[in-house]
């Protein structure tokens, strides 16, 4: 089948539902317009993938994805399931504020990004890494589910003891803002590449 280019402005009307990784992710982001830029797209609307390559940027309100190609499937329900590829392809979203705290980063990276619209879950694979308030988890796999804002790690099937899971949970004060330091991301500087 024949692929057309179609404006960007029209793909990125379809990625308005698209969620992204974090727990409690800002609900705000809903309602935000994407913007998406790449050096190439094309889209296949009998087959509904649209296809966006070379240093890829989607952003959404808070949310930010990073990524050498982004391929976007679209199903007869209107759910769109996104492939983001890299080395690494990276996300940051910002949750919603909780009483007087701020909204916390969460930033995710891996070298292969699965997002699940119909589900709300989103799945890294290859040397995936999460970091949110300063709290790292490191794996082969990680799948994060929106829903119930519950996730697992896991290392690669036959792995080393290098390929284990690693995580660093740092202590929490009741009702203590976090820390500034290492691994706090600065919400006004985009995450780096």
């Amino acid at each position: 089948m024949p692929t057309r280019h179609l404006p960007i402005a029209a793909v990125a009307a379809a990625l308005l539902c698209l969620p992204m990784p974090a727990a409690h992710a800002e609900k705000a982001d809903r309602s935000k317009p994407t913007r998406l830029e790449a050096d190439r797209m094309s889209a296949d609307d009998a087959r509904r993938i649209s296809i966006f390559e070379g240093n890829v940027v989607l952003s959404k309100g808070t949310i930010s994805v990073h990524a050498d190609r982004i391929v976007v499937r679209q199903d007869a329900d209107g759910f769109q399931h996104a492939t983001a590829t890299g080395k690494p392809a990276r996300f940051r979203q910002r949750s919603d504020p909780r009483g007087e705290r701020e909204g916390v980063w969460a930033e995710a990276e891996a070298l292969r990004v699965e997002i699940d619209d119909r589900n709300e879950k989103v799945e890294l694979h290859e040397r995936a890494r999460v970091l949110r308030d300063q709290d790292e988890v490191r794996g082969e796999y990680i799948a994060l589910d929106q829903r119930t804002e519950v996730f697992s790690a896991s290392a690669a099937k036959g792995a080393a003891p290098a390929g284990r899971v690693r995580a660093v949970i740092q202590p929490k004060a009741p009702g203590a803002a976090p820390p500034a330091g290492p691994g706090k991301p600065d919400a006004d500087k985009p995450p780096a590449r």
